[in-house]
């Protein structure tokens, strides 16, 4: 591993490296038969991405809402927001054991990682936009639009140019209990930051933004807008070299009162999303590319966000409500 990001990861987290151990199995029954019924095929297609005897697994339970997991392969460990409590997780691969990154997180939520190994982070309290440097320094990439603060920085992606992309809502309600004090100054958009001039530009508006992410060859990027009801994930097109959206369309509707939350790709362009809540919706849905359903893991608690991870990228994490859930697949994650 390189020394430096190995310092970004150790050194950040050191103060509070608190292990959370004794309850990661509390109230939950791994499942006794294979394959998992959790794991439902809705399309035959879906069938492909399913490992046999792979089971879902609880890693740890005990936050209070997690979300926004981001996956770090050289170090092996899995970093996620635990909101309420004002904290970053660290899962570590290696020993299973779960400990506090960081404490005060700035009520934390979406979680990245930038092309060069860095920890990029949307927080509500602040109301800003962080990269955590290799020394375990923190820089503010971005806390204001126009002189006028930030809303709430709720979830984030970078792309292969860079470019960090980042969804603002704002909360309904001022909402102390995962840190969301804004007084909205702007509207709900999704901005484009580059960390080269430290300019951002909107790229979409006129939606109240949640998850994103790009499709594998970048040249498509997906907005949930929880402002509409049903709910639906909308995919634009990128033009002018990458840097703007055009042609904005619906290529899922979320039914059941479902909230499409967190989201990402596999390299076969399915979009793998969490969702609740009820018992019914709690999880994650598949879709494939034209929008269709196709697979469907039930968890007992709903689904915030997800990635992919592992050595091959081919475990899913699944951080919702309380807990951080795990399943490996036959699927491969683009970041």
């Amino acid at each position: 591993m390189n020394i430096s990001r190995r310092t970004m990861i150790a050194g950040a987290g050191a103060a509070a490296a608190t292990m959370l151990a004794g309850d990661a199995f509390a109230a939950w029954e791994e499942s006794s038969r294979y394959p998992d019924p959790r794991v439902q095929n809705l399309d035959p297609s879906f069938a492909r991405y399913r490992v046999g005897n792979a089971s879902v697994e609880r890693l740890y339970t005990g936050a209070r809402w997690s979300e926004g997991p981001a996956w770090f392969g050289d170090a092996r460990c899995l970093l996620w927001s635990d909101i309420p409590n004002n904290r970053i997780l660290r899962w570590d691969e290696a020993t299973g054991r779960t400990s506090v990154f960081r404490q005060p997180s700035n009520n934390s939520n979406g979680l990245a990682r930038d092309r060069q190994g860095r920890l990029i982070a949307c927080e509500h309290n602040t109301r800003r936009l962080t990269r955590t440097e290799y020394d375990g320094s923190i820089t503010v990439l971005i806390d204001k639009f126009d002189g006028k603060p930030l809303n709430s920085p709720n979830d984030v992606v970078v792309k292969s140019d860079d470019s960090i992309w980042f969804s603002d809502p704002a909360a309904a309600n001022f909402d102390p209990y995962e840190g969301r004090i804004e007084k909205p100054e702007l509207p709900t958009n999704v901005y484009r930051f580059d960390p080269k001039t430290g300019r951002a530009t909107v790229v979409a508006g006129d939606l109240r933004p949640n998850g994103l992410c790009f499709s594998p060859d970048e040249r498509k990027i997906y907005l949930a807008d929880n402002g509409v009801m049903p709910r639906v994930i909308r995919s634009y097109d990128l033009v002018d070299d990458g840097t703007k959206l055009a042609n904005p369309r619906v290529v899922v509707t979320v039914e059941g009162g479902n909230i499409a939350d967190g989201f990402r790709c596999d390299a076969d362009g399915n979009l793998w999303v969490g969702g609740g809540p009820g018992e019914q919706h709690d999880g994650v849905i598949v879709y494939n590319s034209d929008g269709k359903p196709i697979g469907k893991i039930s968890l007992p608690e709903r689904c915030a966000n997800l990635c992919f991870g592992g050595s091959r990228r081919n475990r899913l994490f699944m951080a919702a409500s309380h807990s951080l859930y795990s399943l490996y697949t036959n699927a491969q994650g683009w970041r």
